[in-house]
């Protein structure tokens, strides 16, 4: 396309022209670009931490209440929750643990636990029989994966001991749960309740107590993990208002961060609103003033039969290829922002860096700046479609 040589002829002829609108829209973008870069890499890390840590989307019951499984599967039919437990006493959770035909034994806190728990690792199922046990307890004991361990405990007014026997499914890291402790079935911590309560257990040898069919299924507690993290204060509120209890969970925590996204992201928009004016501002009149500079010009390439009613494509690809050569200059200062940073501040705040920009947002920058430089360019692109030829070189003449 003719007007299309000529416009970038032009353009790169006129180089003083050209760097100064490359220096006009890198200087607003660069700054931009690092806010950004960094409102991202802080950000992400809070949140990255936040996720990482199951007990950022647990919420507990607080105190004595009655819950059902009835009540439960109503909580898992929630949109906003992702896995749901009851819980049995706090008295009887604690149990003694050790090897198969081992000597040494621990005391450990019993968890309640199953698939799609937050708390086991990707790819860890628990079944029937199955434990995930912590790292401290692991390491006391020297318990491996497929290791069988005794969970074992005893009450005064028994004849004999209660003795479980779980296999390892996994070892959780040391970051995921603190202390000693068992994560099993539900099942598990419900045969230790009704041993406390005098129940009798054939299948685990104890043949004296109460008919274990006479026992009525009610659980003290409920352990909920929210989907998401802006989904924690609302399941919070509706299982106290459901239920009217009582809970317990990191939702203030959870919030500060939130929020703090919420305001680094007005902050961000306030300050590129602001730019942007002043950036419009400049590239408009700089644009319109060119046109109007070389009106001489395109007036005689309409004569010629060159432009006509093309002539307002002129400003625009000019305007286009500025852009697209400021980006290019954008993002190799970005980059050696984003080494400079790393260099001055080494927070360790997140594996992808202080300063983060995803591909997708790379992309939409691009799209975005190229529409505002477009828009910018329209008003020029007007006066020269409206440059009257005749006229024009008339005025010339005289």
């Amino acid at each position: 396309m003719l007007i299309l040589r000529l416009a970038l002829k032009d353009l790169f002829f006129q180089k003083v022209h050209l760097i100064c609108n490359i220096a006009v829209l890198a200087g607003v973008l660069v700054p931009l670009l690092v806010l950004f870069g960094v409102k991202n890499g802080v950000y992400n890390a809070l949140i990255g931490e936040l996720l990482s840590n199951p007990r950022s989307v647990q919420i507990d019951t607080v105190g004595n209440s009655d819950f059902s499984k009835a009540d439960a599967e109503t909580v898992r039919g929630w949109e906003e929750s992702v896995f749901v437990t009851l819980k049995t006493r706090s008295l009887f959770d604690y149990v003694n643990v050790r090897l198969d035909g081992g000597r040494q034994k621990r005391d450990a806190v019993l968890v309640p636990s199953g698939a799609g728990d937050p708390n086991l690792p990707d790819g860890v199922s628990l079944g029937d029989g199955q434990a995930v046990v912590s790292a401290q307890l692991a390491n006391q004991l020297e318990i491996s994966v497929g290791d069988r361990i005794d969970v074992i405990t005893q009450a005064e007014d028994r004849p004999r001991q209660l003795r479980i026997q779980l296999d390892v499914t996994a070892v959780l890291p040391a970051r995921a749960i603190s202390g000693r402790a068992i994560l099993a079935q539900l099942d598990v911590l419900d045969l230790v309740e009704a041993f406390y309560d005098a129940y009798a257990l054939p299948d685990h040898g104890i043949t004296q107590g109460k008919p274990l069919s006479d026992r009525a299924p009610i659980f003290e507690g409920m352990r909920v993990y929210a989907k998401r993290l802006e989904d924690l204060a609302p399941l919070q509120n509706r299982l106290e208002t459901e239920f009217g209890i009582s809970t317990e969970a990191r939702t203030a925590e959870v919030q500060r961060v939130l929020s703090l996204g919420r305001n680094l992201n007005l902050a961000l928009v306030l300050t590129a609103s602001v730019a942007g004016l002043g950036l419009a501002a400049a590239l408009v009149f700089g644009f319109w003033g060119e046109v109007q500079r070389k009106r001489q010009v395109l007036a005689s390439l309409a004569l010629m039969g060159l432009g006509g009613q093309r002539l307002w494509l002129f400003p625009l690809i000019q305007a286009l290829v500025s852009a697209g050569l400021a980006l290019v200059v954008s993002f190799i200062l970005l980059g050696g922002a984003a080494l400079i940073v790393e260099q001055m501040f080494d927070t360790g705040l997140s594996e992808g860096g202080l300063l983060q920009i995803t591909p997708g947002q790379a992309f939409s920058i691009i799209l975005f700046v190229a529409i505002f430089v477009v828009t910018s360019s329209l008003f020029a692109a007007r006066a020269a479609l409206r440059i009257e030829p005749a006229t024009v070189l008339r005025e010339g003449a005289t």
